[in-house]
């Protein structure tokens, strides 16, 4: 059974079809399908970004469709930049922008109040009917400079706990293992297998 990964982020695609390589379906991308227009991510939350994209990919192409939102919650911040992680600076999906204006953000804020997490949101729909959402947490916290030439977005700046490397240090081996991304792709394998 095929399933669609509904991501235009290619870093997350890489990721997302090295996690479920030996999982029970074929992965396609949104390269195999025939294109059709994303809908604006106007949730408030992971989960409701999550199922929009979802719903749309299984809509439009008639797949069960897996797509995921994910971004990083700063304790200093309130949380923030959260489901506007992507386009914090501004302009979606300009990495260096908006890791630049979060480190600007936190530099009067002492080291012991730098925790934060990456959060994820995995959505599976199935056309006709089946919704399912799970969630990954990964939690460490924000250094001062970045560090590492791996994964991408906030990775060059995010220490997981129990690590002294950052995210974008780790092998993707090591990443995919313990990343909020992983861990929720895990969650959604058994509801995949499901499928099949």
């Amino acid at each position: 059974m095929k399933v669609l990964l509904a991501t235009r982020n290619a870093g997350k695609l890489a990721e997302l079809r090295r996690m479920l390589a030996d999982g029970p379906v074929e992965v396609v991308g949104l390269a195999d399908v025939p294109e059709f227009p994303d809908a604006p991510e106007t949730g408030a939350t992971f989960a409701e970004n999550a199922l929009a994209k979802a719903r749309d990919a299984a809509n439009a192409t008639g797949l069960p469709s897996v797509a995921d939102d994910s971004g990083l919650a700063v304790d200093a911040l309130n949380g923030m930049p959260g489901v506007l992680s992507a386009r914090w600076s501004g302009r979606h999906g300009d990495d260096v922008a908006n890791l630049e204006l979060l480190l600007g953000q936190l530099t009067d804020v002492p080291d012991e109040r730098r925790g934060a997490a990456f959060v994820c949101a995995a959505a599976l729909v199935v056309p006709g009917g089946l919704e399912t959402v799970v969630h990954g947490e990964w939690t460490g916290r924000i250094v001062r400079e970045p560090r590492g030439s791996g994964g991408f977005g906030y990775d060059p700046i995010f220490v997981p706990d129990g690590e002294q490397r950052t995210s974008a240090e780790l092998s993707p081996d090591e990443k995919d293992a313990a990343s909020h991304r992983g861990r929720a792709m895990r969650a959604l394998i058994p509801h995949l297998r499901d499928l099949s």
